[in-house]
């Protein structure tokens, strides 16, 4: 028993520190770039323009997700086999957590662009309903922006930054909004894009354009919010019964270690990597059961 929990002690808190110092270096670069970033690189940063379908991990990102998957993996591989040896064999599964990691950091950027861009479809629609131009609208709707947005990484303050910077340089605000739309990969902003160019071309109602669209994506969201409310017990009922046979495979494995002996030795052995291959493909179809999609 005193082993299996320096084991899971061990495990626990090493998660819980790497999570810590992630958290912490999210917070940390982000009070960087309010607080030290110079006007230049403000404007450089402003010029990059990023497809929402692609991200790179960084060197740290990269070891912070192995870590994710490799501890816990660690933890659960030596209550299953009691070998050092091939607890470490089966952590090396947090190898392929960057990829899902990435996804994930995909996913999460381009829901955060939608929330915003419903947000900056209000402004643009306050804007115009006074009577001011889809240019000095957009520059308006920026400046409203960056009070309601004041970090300076925001993504729909930056791409309407962008939008203004092109409109100065006397590109057509049409391709500028294109653009977005196709770097986005949204539906709502390609087909608000679509919508837009085909009122600026027939002469349309481009205000009640923005106020429907604006309507639309907040009933996405309102619809999104209320699935996530529904689905958060039985989420929380999927991970109990996922770490319930392991719970249990440690209590009888460390108290009652000649009972479990069969399981370590032989064929044993091939059981209980059965028995984490069908925990596996359990954790992956309930995930994919609950991915709902809106």
């Amino acid at each position: 028993m005193k082993m299996l929990f320096l084991v899971l002690l061990t495990g626990t808190l090493s998660w819980m520190v790497l999570l810590y110092l992630e958290k912490r270096r999210h917070s940390s670069s982000t009070a960087e770039k309010k607080a030290n970033i110079p006007e230049t690189q403000h404007h450089r940063s402003i010029l990059t323009l990023v497809d929402y379908n692609l991200y790179q991990l960084t060197p740290r990102e990269k070891l912070s997700a192995i870590l994710m998957l490799a501890l816990p993996a660690f933890v659960v591989g030596y209550i299953f086999y009691k070998s050092l040896v091939l607890a470490a064999a089966f952590s090396a599964v947090g190898l392929m957590f960057p990829r899902i990691r990435k996804q994930q950091l995909i996913q999460l950027r381009k829901n955060k662009l939608f929330v915003q861009f419903k947000q900056a479809l209000s402004c643009l629609s306050s804007s115009m309903a006074v009577g001011k131009s889809i240019e000095s609208a957009f520059q308006e709707a920026l400046e409203d922006l960056k009070l309601l947005y004041p970090d300076p990484a925001c993504l729909i303050v930056i791409e309407f930054s962008v939008i203004c910077r092109k409109v100065e340089n006397g590109e057509p605000i049409e391709a500028a909004l294109k653009n977005l739309a196709d770097r986005s990969h949204l539906e709502d902003v390609i087909g608000f894009t679509d919508v837009f160019l085909t009122c600026k071309r027939t002469g349309g109602n481009l205000v009640e354009v923005m106020k429907r669209t604006a309507t639309v994506i907040g009933e996405k969201l309102e619809i999104t919010q209320d699935i996530s409310v529904m689905i958060a017990q039985k989420r929380f009922e999927s991970r109990v019964l996922l770490f319930a046979p392991i719970v249990i495979v440690a209590v009888l494995a460390f108290s009652s270690p000649e009972y479990m002996q069969p399981l370590y030795t032989g064929s044993g052995i091939f059981i209980m990597s059965a028995s984490l291959l069908l925990l596996g493909g359990c954790y992956m179809l309930t995930q994919k059961i609950m991915n709902i999609k809106v």
